[in-house]
Formats: C-alpha cells, structure tokens, sequence
C-alpha cells in the first residue's frame, strides 16, 4: 500500500503543477494583442500540451486516491471534506479544457484579471486538502 500512496503522492504533485500553470498561460492568452498571432498560437500550443499531458495524470491521481481509499477504507469527516474538494478540482480541470476551447475557437472574453484570481483556486484548494489529510481536524 505505501507503493500505492507514493505513486498517489507524485501524481497529485505532477498535476498541481498543471492546474497551477495551464491558468497562467491563460493570463498570458487574455493578454495577448489581437495582432500578435504567432504569440497566440504559441501559447495556446502550449496549452494544449499541458492539458492534454495532466489530464492522464489527473485521472491516475484519482484513481490511485480511489485505490487507497478502498485498502484503507473511508472513515472519517476529513475523508469526506477532503473528497468533495477533490471532486472540486476534477471540476476545476474541466473548466480549464473548456476554457482552453474557448480560446481555441476566439470565443474567450475574460479578462486577464479574471485569469489571475482563477489562477488562485487550486492553491487555496491545496491548503485545504493538506491540511485535511495531515491533521485530520474531524
């Protein structure tokens, strides 16, 4: 079982560092002069990428928490805190791919102000599910 927490650990730090990243270059595209297409494609390339690449990822983080959460069973409120927030960010990651296609199509627009605070989201979801998993309030 600690095989299946590392591999559950490393899989959750990968794709933190997508949802952490993949919103900047969000920032970055709201920014982005209407002129600057070469710029524009670049950055949604780049997107595209990454969102393609920490979706697997995200999945196994899931499904590795799943496994886990079957070998040691699911007893106390924290777990259930902690589950809703990650069912949270399994939403937050949709909304990052639908917004990716929204600036795929020319359909996006946000500002880059909007894109700074959404960047915030999963870093204030991360306190929250460490701090849930290390201390176990309840």
């Amino acid at each position: 079982m600690l095989v299946v927490k590392v591999l559950h650990l490393w899989m959750v730090v990968s794709w933190f560092a997508g949802l952490f990243y993949l919103p900047r270059i969000f920032v970055n595209l709201a920014m982005v002069e209407s002129a600057s297409a070469a710029e524009r494609d670049r950055l949604l390339l780049m997107a595209g990428k990454l969102y393609r690449f920490m979706t697997p990822i995200g999945f196994l983080a899931v499904a590795l928490g799943l496994w886990l959460w079957l070998g040691y069973g699911f007893s106390g409120g924290w777990l259930h805190a902690k589950t809703a927030l990650v069912v949270g960010l399994v939403a937050y990651h949709a909304y990052c791919g639908r917004l990716l296609r929204d600036f795929q199509a020319g359909r996006q627009t946000r500002g880059h102000v909007w894109f700074r605070w959404f960047n915030e989201l999963p870093v204030v979801l991360l306190l929250a599910v460490t701090y849930l998993v290390v201390v176990k309030p309840f």
